[in-house]
């Protein structure tokens, strides 16, 4: 079993930047892909960024985030984090860890998950 905890969220303004971190416990996820989701109100849960098990050497973004997020992992500290800059009105979401067995945007395809933490960008 792998229990993973976010942390990071909050509230900024448009234009700002927030680093989320994912940290896991139970095992180590050096054998895990990680990924992070996110979800808005009255919305399903949507990929945001995956990154390969071990060296992390692939990373995946949806075509919302690339290029303002940066996805990256500390195999040593078993934390994930997700670097958000230049942030917008419509990333506000609750954002979810994810740890999977392959690098995929499907959520489905991961096994655990973490409660969550709230970001809002306020316009």
């Amino acid at each position: 079993q792998v229990q993973l905890v976010e942390s990071g969220g909050g509230l900024v303004q448009t234009g700002g930047s927030l680093r989320l971190s994912c940290v896991a416990s139970g095992r180590t996820i050096s054998t895990y892909s990680m990924g992070w989701f996110r979800q808005a109100p009255g919305k399903e849960r949507e990929f945001v960024a995956a990154i390969s098990r071990s060296g992390g050497t692939r990373t995946y973004y949806a075509d919302s985030v690339k290029g303002r997020f940066t996805i990256s992992r500390d195999n040593a500290k078993n934390t994930v984090y997700l670097q958000m800059n230049s942030l917008k009105p419509e990333d506000t979401a609750v954002y979810y860890c994810s740890a999977g067995q392959i690098i995929t945007t499907r959520k489905y395809d991961y096994d655990y998950w973490g409660q969550g933490t709230q970001v809002t960008v306020s316009s």
